[in-house]
């Protein structure tokens, strides 16, 4: 980040803003809807500012002080703005801040500032600030218009109701983890369900008898979130794995999560990384699967954060297995499994009515160095074979199948990566893919997809063009 975000407390606080134009206009009414003094200094004024200092709204707050700006009109102040249109004047209004140490932003010259005037979403106490560090103003005014057809006005009652009952909360329930529990149930259920709908009164009424009726050890029992991250991309997230991200206090990943997956985490939660790859387990699943059984015991919410699909090949279901005998609550959030997610960003159907009709998905990992899989009903007509970690058993898996009867020149791709910036396709043949994996040497995790529909790549390519020089066509 190039600016830290954060809001300051200006009530009755001395500002200045030195212009008379529209934009210092600007300026001083967002410091007045901060509840600041403000004082306006230019020789002359606009008239959006003098309809300003002729608000009633505004009397006593708002002061225009007819001179040239000098340092010595910085006395006592809070925060200044510089928004002149004489660049002169705005570096030594810079200049002057930054010798008495104060906050200075200068009006459309992001080096000449401490601080960055966002685009302000208001649903007081809600106040939602959109910034772009100073590059692209116009950027951060169309996101701010985008969430404002997202989050009606109604949230500002609701923050109010909040504000109203937080002390009686505080009171009743003694711990931070229950307070932030009861809120989170309060905020998703139908306290804010009546108050977005207009129902006030009976908003009130509910959130007084959930207060009243909510035990203690109603929110001290543990819960596990098995959670699919999908293949890579977070935008292929669903709503509900958002969520219940946001709502862990202790994530346990796998190395397939990508970084911008687990950036979208609770800030707050705390992150344990728990991968396995080929020959070495950072955790052996039995370890893992303890992890998860006390850290619930202990009334923690725990995420367990799985790349692609719990349930295939994610080993999700040894996981909650040691839940359900120990009678743990548990939910599952399934994901975009690899075979879905790479092959659509490849470009390549899985199924298709002209080359395949039907669709395995098989493991291609090793056990005691040799690939145990039903080969006669993978070599079947008009079928894709999808090969989850099948790179290290590439030659095994080419001979193997040809041996049974498939044919040497059957199409075949290797997606690395798939669905990140970091993705590569490459087509060839099921004969010719060890030594393309070979002389490419591409990274986990790889899917290996066989059959004919392979084919359709480079016609059907959309993500990442660049990709289709990464192709060999056969």
């Amino acid at each position: 980040m190039d600016y830290l975000p954060i809001f300051i407390d200006l009530k009755d606080r001395q500002c200045v803003v030195v212009g008379g134009g529209e934009i210092a206009a600007r300026k001083a009414a967002l410091l007045l809807k901060a509840q600041a003094k403000v004082t306006i200094i230019a020789p002359d004024i606009a008239e959006p500012t003098r309809q300003m200092l002729a608000d009633s709204q505004w009397a006593g707050r708002v002061f225009w002080l007819k001179a040239v700006f000098d340092k010595h009109h910085l006395y006592q102040q809070r925060i200044v703005i510089a928004a002149t249109d004489d660049n002169e004047v705005n570096l030594a209004v810079y200049r002057a801040a930054k010798a008495k140490s104060l906050l200075v932003n200068v009006a459309d010259e992001p080096e000449l500032c401490d601080f960055i005037l966002a685009s302000i979403l208001d649903r007081s106490p809600i106040v939602i600030a959109v910034s772009s560090g100073g590059q692209s103003p116009i950027l951060a005014r169309n996101l701010r218009a985008r969430l404002e057809t997202l989050i009606p006005p109604a949230y500002s009652r609701l923050g109010d109701l909040v504000g109203r009952y937080r002390e009686a909360v505080k009171d009743k329930f003694s711990q931070l983890a229950q307070r932030r529990r009861f809120w989170e149930s309060v905020l998703e259920g139908p306290v804010a369900d009546h108050m977005l709908a207009g129902r006030e009164a009976l908003a009130e009424q509910t959130l007084q008898t959930l207060i009243d009726n909510t035990a203690d050890n109603a929110l001290q029992q543990g819960e596990v979130y098995l959670v699919g991250a999908g293949p890579g991309d977070p935008d292929l997230l669903t709503f509900k794995a958002l969520r219940l991200m946001q709502q862990a206090d202790v994530v346990f990943y796998d190395r397939l999560v990508s970084k911008e997956v687990l950036a979208l985490v609770r800030r707050e939660a705390e992150l344990v990384y728990v991968g396995k790859q080929r020959a070495w387990h950072h955790k052996r699943q039995d370890e893992i699967n303890f992890l998860l059984l006390e850290h619930a015991k202990q009334g923690r919410r725990v995420l367990r954060l799985k790349g692609g699909d719990p349930f295939i090949f994610g080993r999700g279901g040894e996981e909650i297995a040691t839940l359900a005998d120990n009678k743990i609550p548990f939910q599952v959030v399934p994901g975009i499994t690899a075979a879905s997610g790479c092959a659509s960003y490849a470009g390549i159907p899985l199924t298709h009515r002209d080359y395949s009709q039907s669709c395995v998905f098989v493991t291609g990992q090793l056990k005691e160095g040799e690939l145990d899989l039903n080969w006669q009903s993978l070599v079947q007509p008009r079928q894709t074979i999808v090969v989850y970690m099948g790179l290290v058993g590439l030659p095994e898996l080419s001979q193997q199948l040809q041996a049974h009867g498939m044919r040497a020149d059957m199409p075949a791709a290797l997606v690395q990566q798939g669905t990140t910036e970091n993705q590569k396709v490459w087509i060839s043949t099921i004969a010719e893919l060890p030594e393309l994996a070979e002389r490419e040497q591409p990274v986990a995790p790889t899917l290996v997809i066989i059959g004919e529909v392979t084919r359709l790549h480079n016609s059907l390519s959309w993500f990442n063009p660049a990709d289709q020089n990464a192709s060999i066509d056969q």
